[in-house]
């Protein structure tokens, strides 16, 4: 349900790495950093805006743990994402991002993309 993808290695040396990930979204996207041991999300959404559906996670660097649970059935996991890698929630998937490391996430969406279209679990 969740889907975890590496970013596309292009090149890498002595100075580091070089990824690419495709991209259809624009507008405002949100930097997130975060520190070990905390935990963001505990939510899911409806998809009544686009980039809510699915939600892509960008985590550039570090190591996180979603646990997500579908809203409409009795399926769940979780997936351990290590950076540089893109997670896509689906709408209607609680997740929440428990910080295994600190790290930092370009979430491809803005604020006002997840008012109107952000749920807790009791709310399903």
């Amino acid at each position: 349900m969740v889907t975890v993808e590496p970013l596309v290695l292009i090149g890498s040396d002595e100075r580091g790495a070089t990824f690419v990930f495709d991209n259809d979204r624009t507008g405002q996207f949100i930097v997130v950093h975060r520190k070990k041991g905390s935990v963001s999300g505990r939510q899911f959404h409806k998809g009544r805006t686009a980039h809510k559906n699915p939600e892509k996670l960008l985590i550039m660097q570090g190591v996180a743990r979603l646990n997500w649970r579908d809203t409409r059935s009795d399926a769940n996991g979780t997936v351990m994402i290590e950076g540089p890698a893109m997670a896509k929630v689906p709408a209607y998937v609680w997740h929440e991002l428990v910080a295994e490391t600190d790290f930092v996430m370009l979430e491809l969406n803005a604020l006002a993309d997840g008012q109107g279209d952000t749920f807790s679990w009791e709310e399903r």
